[in-house]
């Protein structure tokens, strides 16, 4: 194998993929990146078995020549050393790998080699049925991601907490994230040829979220028996899915409400911002949210040590009991509120110690849910 490559194209690609390497394997040969070079560009890929990445590096990169490929073929360079060594070169890369899986890499006048380890041996890739897939935009997908994925819960004691649910039908896409005492809820539009519900680990989806930020275009979903997978022009990610039934979404949310009211979404963000200044101090990281009087509501924390800290916020509508107060973890609240783009907001109080939704007030297809928290 052998080849030339501009050297910013190899190092992104090295990044991308060591996202996915592990270098405590208890399997050496995961700890390396697998670099496949063909007569149409290089492939590079690494896995820790959970998760796999793959980066395409054509010969062509806007209208520019980045890469001449001499001979094909295959190896695996461990991750470390090859990110190190790439990083530290000062023009386009020559990298050779001989019958024996050394690795010559040189720049310059600067040489390297480095043993590498037979491309056989690396774990294959899941097998896809490319012709069942789903298509989306990168930017749909990088939005509804973010804006459900940071509600999962962070303990591994129930795992299928711990990944966001992506549930196919033949008009839209939906995810749901939930730590049973928040839920953050986004359904978008889609023409879908596959038909399901699957859970996949948050961790995976925030690493895509990063491969796809500069990425304009459609990427294809596909799913196996055990991995999802999201395909791009130039980056692919396969993830292994999390087994388990998701709790059912509809029976979460409440059925009646006490009082509803609309509010700007960014001025209540700032209100609450500032109330988690104490609110950090106190064991729930409590908020206190009062009604009075129909067209105001106050907002309020307090440390025992510190001090208190208290505001008073125009509603724009109330409707319902005017007269209310809950307690609700104030990171929570923040997380929904910055999910939300939309100018105004719907908040629907069910009862002191029933959880609050809020939605944006024009746009039923993203919800958010928080439980309120004791403050005895």
């Amino acid at each position: 194998m052998e080849f030339v490559i501009n050297n910013e194209c190899f190092n992104k690609a090295i990044t991308d993929v060591s996202k996915a390497v592990s270098l405590k394997t208890t399997l050496p040969i995961l700890s390396g990146i697998k670099i496949v070079a063909n007569r149409d560009g290089v492939i590079l890929v690494g896995s820790n078995s959970d998760i796999v990445i793959e980066k395409v590096i054509p010969l062509m990169m806007d209208d520019e020549k980045v890469l001449e490929v001499y001979e094909t073929g295959s190896v695996v360079v461990s991750a470390k050393y090859l990110s190190e060594i790439a990083k530290k070169l000062p023009k386009d890369i020559h990298l050779r790998a001989n019958e024996k899986q050394v690795v010559t890499i040189q720049s310059d006048e600067i040489i390297t080699t480095l043993n590498g380890f037979h491309s056989e041996e690396y774990p294959r890739l899941p097998q896809i049925d490319e012709t069942a897939c789903i298509k989306i935009s990168s930017m749909e997908l990088i939005d509804i991601i973010n804006q459900t994925s940071f509600a999962v819960s962070k303990s591994e004691s129930r795992p299928v907490l711990t990944g966001v649910n992506l549930s196919f039908n033949e008009t839209h896409l939906s995810c749901a994230a939930t730590n049973s005492q928040r839920l953050a809820y986004r359904e978008i539009p889609i023409e879908i040829d596959v038909k399901g519900s699957f859970i996949v680990p948050s961790s995976s989806l925030n690493e895509l979220t990063k491969l796809l930020k500069n990425e304009i275009d459609t990427i294809h979903i596909f799913v196996t028996d055990n991995y999802i997978v999201f395909k791009s022009k130039t980056v692919s990610l396969f993830s292994r899915l999390i087994e388990g039934n998701y709790p059912n979404i509809s029976g979460l949310l409440p059925k009646e409400t006490k009082t509803i009211i609309i509010m700007n979404t960014n001025q209540l963000l700032k209100g609450i911002d500032r109330a988690c200044l104490f609110a950090n101090e106190w064991k729930n990281n409590n908020v206190n949210l009062e009604i009075k009087e129909g067209s105001k509501i106050r907002i309020s924390s307090n440390s025992m040590e510190i001090g208190k800290i208290e505001e008073t916020q125009t509603i724009k509508m109330i409707k319902g009991e005017e007269d209310f107060g809950i307690s609700l973890d104030g990171s929570f609240l923040m997380d929904a509120l910055k999910a939300i783009r939309d100018e105004e907001i719907r908040i629907s109080f069910c009862g002191s110690m029933r959880p609050v939704i809020i939605e944006p007030l024009d746009n039923p297809s993203q919800i958010h849910l928080i439980s309120p928290v004791r403050t005895y």
